[in-house]
């Protein structure tokens, strides 16, 4: 498993990061509330993404949060490298922004710096979520199983199109692996 970061990109990461930091979502974007941490907690397989360098060549991605003892959230994301034939997982935490009833997280995979997670939209028995990031680079459909209905798929399309998101460039994720 790789987990080596070349030093430049490191540093472009964190570059981005600070750059970016005031942006928080995409304009018109509300996430979800009521939300409730607990019943998100668990396994996500993810449906569809955009395009984003932290994911290229990964199929079979999943996230699996659960709460640490100090209140954060673990976050676990997974995903086959087919190049490389081997297993990614990266390790990082999340808080809430603000509200902990909102959907609206902070995510951090690299030390003190934090991107924006959004709730966008998730279901009532929380086995569909709709999830944006601090700009429209950032989207994914997630689901508890490896697909999801047709009816719900249309429905969070329409909603990221409403919402100003080009879908036709999202990658729909093969799970073919356990």
């Amino acid at each position: 498993m790789n987990t080596k970061l070349p030093g430049n990109l490191l540093l472009g990461i964190i570059i981005m990061v600070i750059a970016s930091s005031c942006a928080s979502r995409p304009k018109g974007l509300t996430a979800a509330a009521p939300f409730d941490i607990n019943k998100y907690t668990g396994k996500w397989y993810e449906i569809a993404r955009t395009d984003t360098w932290f994911e290229r060549g990964l199929s079979n991605t999943t996230a699996e949060y659960s709460i640490r003892d100090d209140e954060k959230i673990r976050v676990v994301n997974r995903g086959f490298n087919h190049e490389e034939q081997e297993w990614e997982q990266a390790v990082g935490k999340a808080k809430f922004a603000a509200d902990n009833h909102v959907g609206r997280l902070k995510v951090s995979f690299f030390g003190p710096f934090y991107s924006t997670y959004n709730v966008v939209e998730v279901d009532c028995k929380y086995k569909y979520a709709l999830v944006a990031g601090k700009n429209h680079n950032y989207l994914w459909i997630l689901a508890r199983k490896t697909t999801i209905p047709e009816k719900i798929k249309q429905e969070y399309l329409k909603k990221a199109e409403d919402l100003g998101y080009d879908t036709s460039e999202l990658i729909w994720v093969e799970h073919n692996r356990e």
